[in-house]
């Protein structure tokens, strides 16, 4: 028979005294539910037995609650995140509470010792879906069982319940309000989706992540990778596509074989990861090239709440005294991508980081040498364009106008998108870009004189994004900017 979705009701809540007791509170709850669930699946499967009503009940999100009463003054913190922007109580359900205790206890830590909150934890009444305890997709081939005839007793995603609307302010307020900008049934939809695209476990992502156009620059980080994991520099793992593991155990030799014998193709963004136990690890993400993908990718990854995202890739350069392998540092965009319009409209400035705009700079006096005028005449800062369209070129007579008042200095397509998604997403942003044409004087990307400029400028553009965000990883504390944040933002960063 058809079992019909539980509208549950949530609780009963129980007081904790501590972050870390909250967090493994809630892990406890998210174990037992995940267990209940997949017990209750692979049943299904072997035997064919439906799971009860009271059995689906277990099928639920852990949630947490804080409360916030100040008896005196409010307390005030010059934090973007960790804070309270007034008395009431917040909530959220959590997935996966074991994998983010770090990021749990930064936020619960403050919030409990500065503001006074308390904090409870219970079982929500959002179902965990099934799709999303099944680790590998294997059990489900092991019977005659077929999604749909599981979708008839079991939970599934629905995208009615799944969305963005805290992220972009639409929420309305009731007796509770948000604690987090994603809530459980919303981060485990981007887990899935990051390693359907990116190829590798969500788990292996790093909080600082460069976003690249182009595969090359791949090449130069597996090598810079490789070579920090051989030379004893902190590093514990690097981590290809399809889950190919490297670690200090395998020599060089081999981890060369095993980078040659990688299906990246087989990905639509194949993902790479310096792994780090510091927390200081680096993740390089060839997101290809389009605003829709960078929107796609950078949607996903934003529920794991890095420290940052950089864009590194290719530009066309729209001066004359711009040269081929000079570098521009956007300082603003011109929005021609499209794709973010209804979520951030195109009269909404976005803004640039000051922390991250050094960081670039300083990246590209430390790595290409020059100082002073020499580093002028390399580095332009400027406004770039985002177009949707490759061949913007073709339609000159229509984009000359814009390009002329708006002062731009490059075109790509994907760089505005990115940054607006940090500004949306709250991840801190950047973009530096490598002119690889100048369209408009004539020179044009061709096969032989593209060659060259890939093998001589790659190699120093990946550096300079890996020295950046070496510079920031010193002020993560400081870079979560307020910039990011409205007046009435969730707590949690």
């Amino acid at each position: 028979m058809l079992i019909p979705s539980i509208d549950a009701v949530r609780g009963p809540f129980e007081r904790v005294a501590t972050p870390g007791e909250a967090i493994d509170h809630l892990a406890r709850l998210y174990d037992e539910a995940t267990q209940a669930l997949r017990g209750a699946v692979e049943r299904f499967i072997k035997d064919g037995e439906p799971p009860s009503a009271a059995t689906r009940a277990l099928f639920r999100y852990p949630e947490l609650r804080l409360t916030y009463a100040p008896s005196g003054p409010a307390f005030s913190s010059p934090r973007a995140f960790a804070k309270f922007s007034e008395p009431g109580v917040y909530a959220t359900t959590v997935t996966q509470p074991a994998e983010f205790r770090g990021y749990l206890l930064e936020q619960l830590e403050p919030l409990v010792a500065e503001y006074g909150a308390t904090i409870e934890v219970g079982v929500g009444a959002q179902e965990i879906p099934y799709p999303y305890v099944i680790e590998s997709g294997d059990e489900l081939t092991r019977g005659g069982a077929d999604a749909v005839e599981l979708a008839r007793f079991f939970p599934v995603p629905s995208l009615a319940t799944i969305g963005d609307e805290t992220a972009d302010g639409e929420f309305l307020f009731g007796p509770e309000r948000p604690l987090a900008l994603f809530d459980a049934p919303r981060v485990d939809y981007s887990l899935r989706r990051l390693v359907h695209y990116t190829g590798s476990d969500w788990r292996t992502m790093q909080p600082w992540v460069l976003l690249t156009n182009y595969h090359r620059y791949v090449d130069q980080f597996v090598h810079w990778a490789l070579k920090q994991l051989h030379a004893g520099a902190g590093v514990e793992k690097v981590v290809l596509p399809g889950n190919v593991v490297i670690d200090p155990s395998v020599s060089p030799a081999e981890a060369e074989a095993r980078v040659a014998a990688v299906a990246w193709h087989r990905f639509q963004m194949p993902a790479y990861h310096c792994v780090r136990a510091d927390g200081r690890g680096v993740s390089l993400v060839n997101i290809g090239v389009g605003p829709s993908n960078a929107k796609t990718i950078t949607d996903h990854i934003a529920v794991l709440r890095p420290h940052c995202w950089l864009m590194v890739g290719h530009c066309a350069g729209l001066r004359q005294s711009q040269v081929i392998g000079d570098y521009v540092l956007a300082h603003a965009y011109l929005r021609r991508d499209y794709i973010l319009d209804d979520a951030v409209p195109p009269m909404m400035p976005i803004p640039a980081l000051a922390e991250v705009q050094v960081a670039l700079q300083e990246a590209v006096a430390k790595v290409t040498g020059d100082r002073g005028e020499a580093l002028k005449r390399r580095l332009r800062t400027g406004t770039v364009v985002t177009n949707d369209d490759r061949n913007w070129e073709l339609r000159w007579t229509k984009e000359r106008r814009l390009i002329n008042i708006s002062r731009a200095i490059a075109v790509d397509m994907e760089s505005a998108t990115v940054a607006t998604q940090g500004f949306r997403m709250r991840v801190p942003y950047g973009t530096l870009l490598c002119v690889s044409d100048k369209p408009l004087h004539g020179e044009i990307k061709l096969p032989g004189a593209a060659n060259a400029f890939y093998e001589r400028a790659i190699a120093e553009h990946l550096q300079i994004g890996i020295a950046a965000i070496s510079l920031l990883q010193s002020q993560d504390g400081t870079l979560h900017s307020r910039k990011l944040r409205s007046f009435d933002e969730p707590p949690f960063r």
